[in-house]
């Protein structure tokens, strides 16, 4: 995982720092100093144009600019209160005007055509959400220091930072007593790959079961995406139960198991301790009596529970309560999994997340219990305890219908293989992320998606 600290955090670790701020600088520096060169292609005849600001982060962009002038490049530093509308000719502009603490609005100089270099964070982004403030200008690369920064991976942040890399200069970035005890970290295939256990020589297909309950009349496709799914994540056996619909169309490897609308949630009470994760929603339907079964389900059942869809409207009115209801296990509610959209994140709460997906996930996680899997370009995952995971997998491919319920159902099998929920979540929505970057640029269709799962593990592997 990949350390991600907040503008807050990261003036916290560096004043804890053993080493004198100058020492500091000096490394940040060298970091830019080198970037430049690699952009460059080398230092001879080159020209480079810095914008530095008034603070650390305009030191080390000053400094850079003397590393990059012994080196033979011609160098010209303009301070951010006196730079020209029009950056002159360069062969690379360094933003070094603002870092990530920048309140405000700032509009970077045209740099007419020139690459940007940015340091820290591009100025104009804010560190803690990724939200525009003014004109930044884009960057080929971001040289940030010691941790990654919420705003380089959240809003609008990823478009503006381009390339990220991340320069060691000697600050401990895990010291919780200086961070805090909940981290934020962001999601790599190593990660996904030590979080799922791996098939024992010995093991059967109950020791990978999920149960999908999912679909209604006219919305068989959901229960259809989401069992298909968890048989490509990896579930041994999946049953599916669509509510009134007694031959819906499943996987043919799915086993089906009728029930009628007004009784399906009594199964879970008789047969449920037999799998290691149940996924209720995708499909299912809003009317009343559905909304009851789902939370009436929610209370039989001590299996872990990935809840999507419509199965979040089940609990709208009061979703604390209806999570709260569930079977307690080691001293703790039963484990959910809630995977909202924004829209269903604002009708589980009453507002929508706002820029700091982040903080509104935590919030939804404290106040329920449950796991949270914030949807959007950033997925964001928190636990109750605070603990964040950030998946950056994936891209506007998945904007079409039926990829959550593929989610949803990956994220089941990957429960049932026993990964915790929260690993499962944040490694369910990575791959599943890995698995749209195979697909076509155009026409991608959910299917698609959960077809490509067993490929997109080989990729994980190597």
């Amino acid at each position: 995982m990949l350390t991600v600290l907040t503008p807050s955090q990261m003036a916290a670790v560096d004043a804890a720092a053993a080493e004198p701020v100058e020492v500091l600088i000096g490394r940040a520096a060298g970091a830019v100093a080198r970037a430049a060169v690699d952009l460059m292609g080398g230092t001879y005849g080159r020209r480079v144009v810095v914008v530095a600001g008034p603070g650390h982060n305009g030191e080390d962009g000053r400094v850079a600019a003397a590393l990059l002038a012994r080196r033979g490049v011609r160098v010209t530093v303009h301070d951010v209160a006196d730079a020209p509308t029009v950056l002159g000719p360069a062969d690379l502009v360094i933003d070094a005007a603002f870092g990530t603490g920048f309140r405000g609005n700032y509009r970077f100089p045209d740099v007419d055509g020139a690459p940007v270099l940015a340091v820290d964070i591009p100025s104009g982004i804010s560190g803690l959400t990724g939200a525009v403030s003014g004109a930044p200008a884009p960057a080929i690369r971001t040289v940030t220091f010691a941790a990654l920064k919420p705003g380089l991976v959240l809003g609008a942040g990823p478009s503006y930072a381009g390339e990220v890399v991340v320069a060691d200069i000697g600050l401990d970035v895990e010291d919780t007593a200086v961070v805090g005890a909940a981290g934020c970290h962001l999601v790599t295939d190593d990660d996904v790959l030590a979080w799922v256990p791996a098939r024992a020589v010995d093991d059967h297909k109950w020791r990978h079961a999920v149960w999908v309950v999912a679909g209604s009349p006219g919305m068989t496709g959901a229960a259809q995406l989401c069992s298909t799914a968890a048989l490509r994540a990896g579930a041994g056996y999946v049953r599916l139960t669509v509510p009134g619909v007694e031959d819906p169309p499943a996987p043919t490897e799915a086993v089906v198991l009728g029930a009628r609308t007004d009784d399906w949630d009594r199964l879970m009470s008789s047969d449920a301790s037999r799998f290691g994760c149940v996924a209720i929603g995708p499909g299912l339907g809003r009317d009343a009596g559905t909304a009851a079964r789902v939370r009436a389900a929610l209370a039989a059942t001590d299996r872990p529970v990935v809840l999507d869809g419509d199965g979040l409207a089940a609990i709208a009115d009061a979703p604390t309560a209806a999570l709260h209801s569930r079977p307690v296990v080691d001293d703790v509610p039963a484990p959910t999994v809630l995977t909202p959209h924004d829209g269903e994140f604002e009708m589980l709460t009453g507002a929508p997340p706002g820029e700091d997906r982040v903080d509104a996930a935590r919030a939804l996680a404290a106040t329920t219990g449950a796991v949270v899997l914030l949807k959007g370009p950033t997925t964001v995952v928190a636990e109750p305890d605070g603990d964040v995971l950030l998946v950056r997998s994936g891209d506007e491919r998945l904007a079409t219908a039926g990829t959550g319920d593929v989610l949803t159902g990956t994220i089941a099998a990957l429960i049932a293989s026993g990964a915790l929920p929260v690993r499962a979540a944040a490694a369910g929505a990575h791959l599943h992320g890995r698995a749209a970057e195979l697909g076509p640029r155009r026409g991608l269709v959910a299917s698609d998606v959960a077809d490509a799962l067993p490929d997109a593990w080989a990729d994980l592997l190597g």
